[in-house]
């Protein structure tokens, strides 16, 4: 079976979660982002990083994987998720294009 692509969209609970965490937040999302970083490691995780929308910070993955159900592995096992501090939905890449990355 060959790898696809997915985006993993991680949604905090409020608008200003970035900037207004409670300790047990960021304990939870310093957890998701070392769990992340394993990902990019082992080769799952292709980036994983925060986007700055206006209407309130949320997180961006994209995930190199077999399958959905792979995928849905990932968040059942994500800090974020499992703690109740963030929830995450995950969708198909239908297809794309990637040029290198710059120096």
């Amino acid at each position: 079976m060959s790898k696809q692509l997915f985006v993993y969209r991680l949604l905090p609970p409020r608008p200003g979660f970035a900037f207004d965490m409670s300790p047990a937040e960021a304990e939870a999302m310093e957890r998701h982002s070392t769990y992340w970083q394993e990902l990019l490691a082992r080769g799952t995780a292709v980036f994983f990083g925060p986007v700055d929308d206006p209407a309130g910070v949320w997180g961006l993955g994209v995930v190199e994987a077999d399958s959905l159900e792979d995928v849905h592995a990932v968040r059942e096992r994500d800090p974020a998720v499992t703690s109740g501090t963030a929830r995450a939905e995950v969708h198909a890449v239908l297809g794309g294009f990637v040029r290198p990355l710059s120096a």
